[in-house]
């Protein structure tokens, strides 16, 4: 039997306006701002090529 969480139903990403579904994830621009898991994925992936392209 799944649960569902009906906590997170109505926050809206604020930088790509979708409703967030399941658990947020915290910006890594203000480690504080709760984002759909989406937008987590790609700043995650800037940061790391970022990285790769100072090393």
């Amino acid at each position: 039997m799944k649960v569902k969480n009906y906590r997170f139903n109505k926050l809206i990403c604020p930088i790509c306006n979708e409703k967030i579904k399941g658990p947020p994830a915290l910006s890594r621009i203000d480690n504080k701002t709760k984002i759909c898991s989406k937008c987590g994925i790609l700043q995650a992936l800037e940061d790391f090529i970022k990285y790769k392209k100072e090393n």
